[in-house]
């Protein structure tokens, strides 16, 4: 009889250990990931790479990061534990921990800076580089090019909007056709407007000139000041012949904080033609058709 009591007594505290551990006081060491299926909770912290427990209140989170909540920035749309004053991550037994301004989780100081660019935000975001912290990028924006739009859309009017897919057949089976945002690098085409169309070419009277002004900006560098810089720019006819657009190029103009240019490309087409179909981009970049009518 004693040992069946002594057995009911063990089984009781051992299940009181149980309880008490799945309470949990102190956070979780984090597990490094790079996306949501680097982690176990398959919820990533992209932006501090780590992983983040998901939860459905409060309660199902450790006493030092109780805020259950959607993550700020994060295409992850599952609640998630997160910390909120360096008073509470130190509730425990630590006295140096900080809530992660980055992370949300409890760290230890300098433990993540956060993003420096766009490209260590999820899709869609873009990165504070002052704060570290990625959040979604602005729906609505002033002046041109990127502005404060994600890359690979630009400003248009007062709204951040997606560059156009590339459907004339100048580009049809070439990489810049299928550009995405997410895994390109390269100068972003927004614009090409007409410049000229119609004056002679040369002294070819068989000829006229077309004169685009082609407009972009780069992801994450400053552009060269001068054009003879610029790597990997492209004309594409309708056939698909490809020319390195430089040479056919000149009146460079360059923003002042070097993110942004647009050059006028010169062509000559026949003095018949009254519309032409122009294909331009940058290697790693997207591409751009424009159609231009005398």
């Amino acid at each position: 009889m004693q040992l069946r009591k002594m057995m009911v007594m063990l089984a009781a505290l051992s299940s009181m250990s149980l309880a008490l551990t799945a309470c949990g006081d102190d956070a979780t060491t984090a597990e490094t990931c790079t996306s949501d299926t680097d982690c176990s909770s398959n919820f990533c912290n992209t932006a501090a790479g780590v992983c983040m427990d998901t939860c459905e209140s409060g309660s199902d989170c450790p006493d030092a990061e109780k805020n259950c909540a959607p993550l700020a920035g994060a295409t992850n749309t599952a609640k998630v534990c997160q910390c909120q004053t360096n008073q509470l991550c130190n509730s425990g037994d630590s006295t140096t921990l900080v809530c992660g301004t980055v992370s949300k989780r409890c760290e230890e100081p300098g433990s993540n800076t956060g993003c420096t660019k766009d490209a260590d935000c999820a899709a869609g975001n873009t990165c504070n580089t002052t704060t570290g912290v990625c959040s979604p990028a602005a729906t609505t924006c002033s002046g041109e090019g990127q502005s404060t739009c994600a890359y690979g859309s630009y400003c248009s009017g007062t709204t951040c909007a997606q560059v156009p897919a590339p459907t004339c057949p100048n580009l049809q089976g070439k990489p810049a056709a299928s550009f995405d945002p997410a895994t390109g690098t390269g100068n972003i085409i927004y614009s090409v407007t007409k410049e000229i169309f119609g004056t002679a070419c040369g002294t070819d009277t068989t000829a006229q000139t077309v004169k685009a002004r082609v407009s972009f900006y780069s992801k994450n560098a400053d552009l060269p000041s001068t054009k003879e810089g610029l790597n990997g720019f492209f004309y594409v006819r309708t056939n698909g012949g490809e020319q390195n657009g430089v040479p056919l190029s000149n009146g460079y103009q360059r923003s002042a904080d070097a993110r942004s240019a647009s050059l006028s490309v010169n062509l000559c087409t026949s003095v018949n033609d009254s519309q032409i179909v122009l294909g331009f981009y940058f290697t790693n970049g997207n591409g751009f058709c424009a159609t231009l009518t005398k």
